[in-house]
């Protein structure tokens, strides 16, 4: 490989107890071989089990022997998650992140690692613009994620899964293999083995070309969040009970009115699932002064009253 996983782990992993989420597959293997290397930790090595395969049994074994070759501490964690219902991707992912959480407050960790590589900063990437995404979804993965007293971290997230496997094989260093990563009624899977070498095909670089774009695009938002946050606190006034009070007229970039509306939705915890395009463009729209009203989901209501614009539920 071009450059060792112990240094790109190093570089982005905060000292201090860490938990380490490992599946058994290559990428959370050589994330875990690669802390070890450069000597993070205390760390807790923590396998969720989904029970979605039935060999899943043996993986949740697999890293359990890993863990006890190092001498590190497991913690075991499962869900039925088809029994939870709503998206199966999404709810597994939300229960083992939770999970997750719960393991790192119990071991005093302030730090989650996950093996997200390049590659999958690009399927993600990718994956999004399938589904028409704006530009969050060109974010694709960050690199941490801050939520409370827990961050979640992804070390590996400049390389490419080819490094990854040359790292491991570096090591004589076995791994499981999820058969659903091949699933070809999954549009993941599709992209990963379909779409994403393809593109390769017109640019063998596709893989950093288009983690470039995530950070570019993550940039760009920033300074959005940046501009909006502005915006709200200089035109904000005082609320009506349940109901948000801004300023008539704002004079801004309609990506900036939008960043502006989204921090409010955020905010007041309104539905934003059926927000699209369309959707903010109309709430702007009123923002700027060019409607007098409009309905979103969630009876959310957007309405000019003299010299303000008045948005929170309806009746």
């Amino acid at each position: 490989m071009t450059r060792p996983a112990a240094t790109a782990v190093d570089f982005r992993t905060p000292p201090g107890p860490g938990v380490v989420a490992v599946s058994g597959g290559a990428d959370s293997v050589a994330l875990l071989r690669g802390l070890l290397a450069v000597g993070r930790g205390p760390l807790t090595v923590a396998h969720f089990h989904h029970q979605l395969r039935p060999e899943a049994d043996a993986d949740a074994g697999f890293v359990r022997g890993l863990a006890a070759a190092h001498a590190l501490p497991f913690a075991l964690g499962t869900a039925d998650v088809r029994a939870a219902g709503g998206n199966l991707e999404a709810t597994a992912r939300r229960l083992r992140y939770a999970w997750l959480h719960e393991v790192a407050r119990d071991r005093g960790a302030r730090w989650v690692a996950t093996g997200h590589t390049a590659n999958d900063n690009a399927e993600t990437v990718l994956h999004h613009l399938a589904r028409g995404t704006g530009l969050d979804g060109l974010r694709g993965i960050a690199p941490v994620a801050r939520g409370g007293d827990i961050d979640i971290v992804r070390p590996l997230l400049e390389m490419t899964r080819a490094e990854v496997l040359a790292y491991l094989a570096s090591l004589d260093q076995p791994f499981v293999t999820d058969a659903t990563n091949f699933d070809a009624t999954r549009t993941r899977a599709r992209v990963r083995a379909e779409l994403l070498p393809l593109l390769e095909t017109f640019n063998p670089q596709a893989v950093a070309a288009l983690g470039r774009l995530a950070r570019q695009a993550d940039e760009v938002a920033a300074c959005l969040r940046d501009l909006a946050a502005d915006l709200l606190r200089r035109h904000e006034r005082p609320r009506a009970g349940p109901v948000v009070v801004l300023d008539a007229g704002i004079a801004a970039p309609p990506p900036v009115l939008h960043a502006v509306l989204q921090q409010i939705w955020e905010r007041e915890g309104w539905p934003r699932g059926d927000m699209g395009d369309d959707a903010w463009r109309r709430a702007g729209a009123v923002l700027r002064g060019d409607a007098t009203a409009a309905e979103f989901p969630g009876r959310v209501r957007m309405r000019w009253r003299g010299p303000v614009v008045q948005i929170g539920p309806g009746p």
